[in-house]
């Protein structure tokens, strides 16, 4: 074809000799399947039939050859025979996971980002060995899907792809050289088509219908309707078909040509030939026209488009519209605009059109385009004030729009109320981009139009000056500060620009050659941080200079104290403190030095660790002792606030050092050595006082003192009786202090009148009088528990009269007051109480303090009155208190009609997320734990962290087992739950009851769900069998790792590593920190640390490696975990994943859906002779099972017997049957498990799984061909294993109807005793079961024996810990002369005994295990008897 492109003559283009198609054969599909649009690309993106003028001949500066010689792209590589199919295989997650992101984005926004594709390429590029598939998802992306990348970058990154896969031996075929134009023809790139087809030839690669249409469209593009009709003239001798495309860019060739009348005459062409002109085509020629600047054809081709009835869509005319823009006829883009209907997805699509007008340099159009957007579109979904062009703005920038025109779009945006503040924006997206000099005039733009400009503005671009060491930048920035009026802040000189100095001497010439004053605040305290860091010594005597100016302590307090910390100068540290105390230019304000030193003291205690105090000890007590020889003191605040720090830091030596620098005028306040022991000798100190009193009354001396002592020392004594009596005896002598401790103690003792009368007292002495907080509240809890509200809550608003400070504590107070109330059931008085509480404004409405008026409703069972009072409190306060304890109250009543209500309200007004945490919740307290596991499996539902903690640390305060496990079990697969964190409850609780079998059972559940546990699960796990005398099954974490250069001599790498490759001891460290992340669940940070490693060419051992890949896989981090393997790979050539990590890399595969890599991967497991788990074959065959892959689960059957491993065949017979049914294939399924019962050798197997699979699915059509299956394989072959598998599944999922129904047509199954006593067994093992049984029992009354039943029933009793029902049962089987066994006399005593009731009977007096093991005994001995 290149060499008949070369030679032949070329053909005059004539409509009726060219285009005679009548003798075409017209077998291939729809016109609008052979081509997916003219020739400017695709239905997706902006212009999804963009027919754009040629761009100049850029060629020679994207490709070093010019047009005509195309380069070495088009050679095709030869096949890569050593490449491993394992390798190959790999490639396919890859691909799935580019296709999802991009076609992600392409469906969202209709484009791609060139950061996005670059991710992908490097990826797929770092792998090695792409595929096809992905070299063609690559080369499609680099078209009109990048609207925001110019179209010779565009074309560049084609042509890097390209040239990079040939490379790596990515093979090309036809597709690949299809995709390749459609790129050149969408990013109008000149090339030579007759050079394009002979590398096609040189590659062996054979052109079709496609590539014709597309070089057809090339030649058209650049007007060479001759070029165009040569390879036209060949479709026809090759009979392809000539379409409505290629009739397209015939119409656009003879337009460019500057022949627009024959590219009018294509619409009757086509007409004749039997081709409707459709929108494509109606849109090729607005082209034509709109590349002339022909403003009334058209108008006069909309029109005519319109009456043919032919719709052209808003994308078709956004096409025109870039065309106008581009042919520089900007001014007839109004007309159209206005005939934009904004249909569905007009957005996006009007982005992209913006986007692409914006890189070609044509911002106005595209505001023009902004403008017509829907006026409540915005692209923030964070915020209520409108932001329309975000983007727009954004790419302005990236595109390096001027300033000014910036500055106009900026203005009109804000005119016309689009966007709140399009210039903050803007400059965030220019700080974003690190563009300086735009920053640096949108800034000073800022200034001019009064808007704020903050100095931590300039910092994105500091940070940037900092990573380069940019002196001149920052000189830059520091320039236009000074001219926006700004001054560095100490934080902005400190981070951002001092460091950037290699000496405070050269820092101070930048600043003072900026303009900056070097006496400024910012500076100042900068220099004083700076030096306090490095040097105490140089500190102090920078300080204590008398010409250093003012400077606040506060502003280097934080420096000091690290300082300080790290400083062992304890002389200049007290020298420092003591200048601090002395000289006033450190304080500013009211505070005094003294204070500010005081607080500098207790800072530095607060800011270290109990490690860190203990260390330095030593130090600290040197340093408060010299404090005090400086006569430097402290208030009783302070000091008590370093003692509680001490104290909590388990320092009690130092509290001794630190009291004597109390001012000695509060010491006695705090000095523990004379405080005086008041409870010793209290009675006499009465009689004396008592005495002291009589004898100065009889003197006629004052005795108001000593009556105060007397009254304060009864009321210590609590003898309420005397001191009211010396009260009446001495009344006129008494002080307002005396009335309030005689009030507290009236409060406290319950005597509400003398508390009244006493409050009047003190009010008549002095109304204006303020009591403490403490004692109003004792008043307000004394008088509403007597029933005296309207007195208690006068007192609330006296209080609020009186302005009583209240804080935090008695917040808390007011709780206990109601709450006390609720007990009571007396709503009346709770809600008037808290309704003044909050109108008066003493407390805030919390949860906490709603919940007592919700409390008295459930105490009095009103369920209803409880959510009618949650619902007011929500609508008054916004808040729900003790809506758990509501729903489960419902849940237990089933009172459905209320629940629903209580679920709609959660709902509206929390969420449905909550709402359905709420219901689980509720479904866990009440033991209905299957309605609770269909709550989790809602779609989209995602694990809550703090919900969950809340629910485990309910139960672990009331040691409820059960339903801890039971939420631990049903969250196994709920998204993003911690799993080590679910089962750190359950071993937390069993801690705390000593039960190390329950232990034990959840490290066998961890290990079985691949659970990376943390240090701290396993040091808990490892208490708990140590203190019961059983083998820790694991290595016990220390609480911390030992010495680094001691680690890898004890656990020395398992794999042979070459001398080079020992880790250093900075790789020493770093692999005990990554092991560390690894057991502490921070797979993320330990991958982060090995990329930086590897990035400083540090090299681990194998074991470090595989454990992170392990760790990973654990976590779903499946990509992560194969970025790993290629890092350990590149280090260590022979370096493989243990049999562990292949297995964890096989379930995760099969998890995720990709069946056929997780099958590539077993292949490969097997053929190096590596055994797969169990868990890893049933969870790929359960996959295979769920896709509907027989072919899959047949090859992994016969590729587990060919290597001799042994698995249950029904696993493979199952899934085989439910992928026949996934396909909608029943009968083959039907086929497959009937063959299993029909044949002699038939054992009679299982097929319950299927039977539930079906059944959670309801798939009816699946399940009545299964009943009949079933029923015919009993009533005909007299096999009851299927029917009776149905009827246990039916019963087990509530479907006692079709249970019946099932029962009814095949009695045989109530004959199938084993198999009932089984499924009954099954059951008693899970509490909240029995309810299963007795409906067994009432289809089936007569299938075992009633002992064995109520032997069963009790044992569920007995987990469902029901004492009501266990007796209830014991007393049945006493009526009927039924004896019970000993094993469950055993149980109903350990229910009574927990209840504290007496046994009735002789209580059975082993364990346990003993009487279990003498039933199984019995049972085994009694089989064997039959059977002989």
């Amino acid at each position: 074809m290149a060499a008949l492109l070369r030679s032949a003559r070329l053909l005059k283009f004539s409509p009726s000799g060219l285009l005679q198609i009548t003798g075409t054969k017209r077998n291939g599909p729809p016109l609008s399947r052979l081509y997916s649009g003219a020739l400017g690309g695709t239905r997706t993106g902006v212009c999804p039939r963009n027919i754009n003028p040629a761009a100049g001949n850029a060629s020679s500066r994207v490709w070093p050859n010019a047009a005509g010689c195309v380069r070495k792209y088009s050679v095709a590589t030869e096949q890569k025979d050593e490449t491993s199919v394992a390798v190959r295989s790999k490639q396919a997650q890859e691909f799935d996971w580019a296709l999802a992101k991009l076609d992600s984005s392409v469906r969202r926004t209709g484009r791609i980002t060139k950061s996005l594709l670059l991710r992908i390429f490097h990826d797929i590029s770092r792998k090695g060995y792409p595929s096809g598939n992905q070299a063609l998802l690559l080369l499609r992306s680099c078209g009109s899907l990048l609207p925001e990348v110019p179209l010779a970058e565009r074309t560049e990154l084609a042509h890097r792809v390209w040239e990079k896969l040939n490379e790596l031996g990515a093979q090309y075929d036809v597709s690949h050289y299809n995709a390749l134009l459609k790129v050149y023809i969408q990013n109008e790139f000149k090339f030579s088509p007759t050079d394009f087809l002979a590398k096609m030839e040189a590659a062996n690669v054979q052109p079709n219908r496609v590539t014709y249409q597309r070089l057809i469209a090339s030649y058209c593009l650049n007007g060479d309707i001759e070029g165009a009709s040569t390879i036209l003239g060949f479709m026809k001798t090759k009979d392809l078909p000539i379409t409505e495309a290629v009739f397209n860019s015939l119409l656009t060739g003879h337009a460019r040509s500057g022949d627009i009348e024959s590219a009018k005459n294509i619409l009757a062409v086509m007409k004749g030939a039997g081709i409707e002109p459709g929108p494509d085509t109606y849109t090729a020629l607005l082209n034509a026209y709109a590349e002339k600047g022909d403003l009334d054809s058209l108008k006069a081709t909309l029109e005519t488009a319109a009456s043919d009835d032919c719709s052209l869509m808003d994308r078709d005319l956004m096409q025109v519209i870039y065309t106008l823009a581009k042919a520089g006829h900007q001014q007839h883009i109004p007309e159209l605009t206005e005939r934009l209907r904004q249909e569905r997805g007009f957005v996006p699509d009007a982005m992209n059109l913006c986007l692409s007008l914006i890189t070609q340099g044509l911002e106005d159009s595209a505001f023009h385009i902004l403008k017509t957007f829907p006026v409540l579109q915005s692209d923030s979904l964070t915020t209520d004030s409108p932001n329309l062009g975000n983007f727009f703005l954004r790419h302005c920038v990236s595109m390096d729009t001027s300033p000014e025109k910036l500055g106009i779009y900026c203005k009109e945006l804000q005119e016309l109320n689009l966007h709140a503040a399009p210039l903050s924006f803007t400059l965030s997206c220019a700080l974003e981009a690190n563009k300086s000099g735009l920053s640096f005039a949108l800034m000073k733009m800022m200034k001019e139009q009064d808007l704020p400009v903050r100095i931590h503005y300039f910092w994105p671009l500091l940070t940037h000056y900092l990573k380069d060491m940019d002196t001149s930048g920052v000189a830059a920035a520091l320039k236009c500060m000074q001219e926006l009026e700004l001054s560095p802040d100490s934080e902005t000189l400190t981070n951002y620009i001092l460091a950037i100095y290699p000496s405070m001497e050269a820092a101070r010439q930048a600043l003072q050659d900026a303009g900056m004053s070097l006496q400024s605040e910012g500076v100042l305290s900068s220099e004083v941080r700076s030096v306090a860091l490095k040097s105490l010594a140089e500190l102090y005597t920078l300080l204590s200079d008398p010409s250093f100016p003012s400077l606040d302590l506060g502003l280097f307090r934080g420096s000091l104290i690290l300082g300080f910390r790290r400083s062992d100068d304890v002389e200049t540290m007290v020298k420092i403190t003591e200048l601090l105390y002395n000289d006033e230019r450190f304080t500013k304000g009211t505070n005094k030095p003294a204070e500010k030193v005081s607080y500098l003291l207790y800072n530095l205690i607060d800011s270290m660790s109990d490690n860190d105090v203990q260390a330095q000890e030593e130090k600290l007590r040197k340093y408060f002792n010299q404090l005090k020889a400086k006569n430097i003191t402290i208030s009783q605040n302070i000091f008590r606030g370093i003692r509680n720090l001490l104290d909590s830091y388990h320092v009690p030596e130092l509290i001794k050092d630190v009291i004597v620098l109390v001012d000695p005028k509060e010491q006695g306040q705090n000095n523990p050595v004379i405080a005086v022991n008041r409870q010793v000798g209290i009675g006499a100190k009465v009689f004396a006082l008592e005495k002291k009193l009589a004898d100065l009354k009889a003197e006629n001396q004052p005795i108001s003192t000593v009556l105060k002592q007397l009254i304060h020392t009864l009321c210590a004594e609590e003898n309420l009786q005397r001191a009211l009596e010396v009260k009446q005896q001495h009344e006129e002598a008494m002080t307002i202090g005396s009335y309030a401790v005689l009030l507290n103690l009236c409060c406290r003792q319950d005597n509400v009148d003398e508390a009244v009368n006493l409050k009047r007292e003190i009010s008549r002495k002095d109304s204006s009088l303020v009591l403490d907080t403490g004692k109003y509240l004792g008043l307000v809890k004394t008088l509403s528990k007597h029933g005296r509200l309207e007195e208690a809550v006068d007192m609330l608003k006296e209080m609020k009269e009186k302005e009583v400070l209240i804080d935090d504590t008695q917040v808390i107070v007011f709780f206990h007051i109601l709450n006390s109330l609720a007990a009571k059931g007396n709503t009346t008085t709770i809600q008037r109480l808290q309704e003044t509480i909050f109108t008066l404004g003493l407390a805030k409405p919390t949860t906490n303090l709603c919940s007592p008026l919700i409390s008295a409703y459930l105490d009095s069972k009103d369920l209803s009155g409880a959510l009618d009072a949650v619902v007011a409190c929500h609508n008054r306060y916004k808040v729900l208190p003790r809506i758990h304890d509501i729903i489960v109250g419902l849940v237990e009543e089933g009172n459905t009609e209320l629940l629903q209500k209580a679920m709609d309200f959660v709902s509206q007004n929390r969420g449905e997320m909550t709402m359905l945490y709420d219901l689980f919740f509720a479904f866990l307290q009440t033991g209905r734990y299957r309605e609770a596991r269909k709550i989790i499996e809602t779609p989209g539902l995602r694990a809550r962290p703090g919900r969950l903690y809340w629910y485990a640390e309910k139960c672990i305060s009331a040691n409820k087992m059960e339903s801890l496990e039971q939420m631990v079990d049903i969250t196994t697969k709920l998204f993003e739950c911690d799993r080590d964190e679910m089962y750190s409850y359950i071993l937390r609780l069993c801690k705390e009851t000593n039960d190390w079998k329950k232990a034990e059972v959840v490290w066998t559940k961890m290990q079985e769900e691949n659970v990376v546990p943390r240090d701290r699960t396993l040091r808990m796990l490892a208490d708990i069998l140590k203190n019961n005398g059983q083998e820790v099954p694991f290595d016990i974490p220390e609480t911390w790792y030992e010495q680094v250069d001691t680690t890898p001599k004890e656990k020395p790498a398992t794999n042979t590593v070459t001398q080079q490759q020992t880790p250093t001891p900075v790789g020493a460290e770093r692999q005990v920190h990554l092991l560390t992340l690894c057991k502490k669940g921070k797979v993320k940070e330990a991958f982060e640390l090995l990329k930086d490693s590897k990035e400083r060419g540090l090299v681990f051992s194998p074991s470090i490696y595989d454990q992170l890949i392990r760790s990973l896989l654990a976590e779903g981090f499946m990509e992560d975990a194969m970025a790993v393997k290629d890092i350990a790979t590149s280090h260590l050539p022979t370096f493989q994943l243990s049999d562990t990590a292949t297995n964890l890399l096989i379930v995760t595969l099969s998890k995720r859906g990709l069946t056929q890599d997780a099958l590539e991967k077993l292949r490969s497991m097997l053929s190096e002779d590596r055994v797969p788990t169990q868990l890893s074959l049933t969870r790929l065959v359960q996959a295979l099972g769920n896709s509907g892959n027989v072919a899959g689960i047949k090859e992994v059957e016969t590729l587990l017997k060919d290597l001799g491993i042994n698995m249950s065949s029904m696993v493979f017979v199952n899934n085989i049957a439910l992928a026949h049914i996934k396909n909608g294939d029943v009968d083959s399924a039907v086929e497959v498990l009937e063959e299993q019962y029909t044949r002699p050798d038939s054992a009679n197997p299982s097929i319950a799984f299927v039977f539930r699979k079906v059944l959670e699915e309801n798939n009816e059509k699946a399940i009545d061909k299964l009943s009949v299956m079933a029923e015919r394989l009993a009533n005909h072959f007299a096999c009851y294993r299927p029917a009776t598998d149905l009827f246990l599944q039916l019963l087990d999922m509530d479907k006692v109807e079709d249970a019946k129904f099932m029962l009814a047509r095949c009695n045989a199954v109530a004959e199938q005793r084993e198999m009932l006593v089984s499924y009954m067994s099954r059951k008693a093992q899970t509490p909240g079961q029995v309810g299963k049984i007795e409906t067994l029992g009432s289809l089936i009354p007569n299938f075992t024996e009633k002992k064995i039943l109520y032997s069963y029933l009790m044992k569920c009793h007995f987990l469902d810990k029901d004492l009501s029902s266990a007796k209830a049962l014991y007393e049945q089987m006493q009526k009927e002369g039924i004896a019970a066994d000993e094993l469950s006399l055993k149980r109903l005593a350990t229910l009574l005994h927990s209840e504290g009731e007496t046994v009735p009977f002789t209580e059975p007096p082993e364990s346990f295990k003993f009487y279990a093991d003498k039933l199984k005994e019995r049972a085994e001995k009694s089989q064997t008897t039959a059977k002989e």
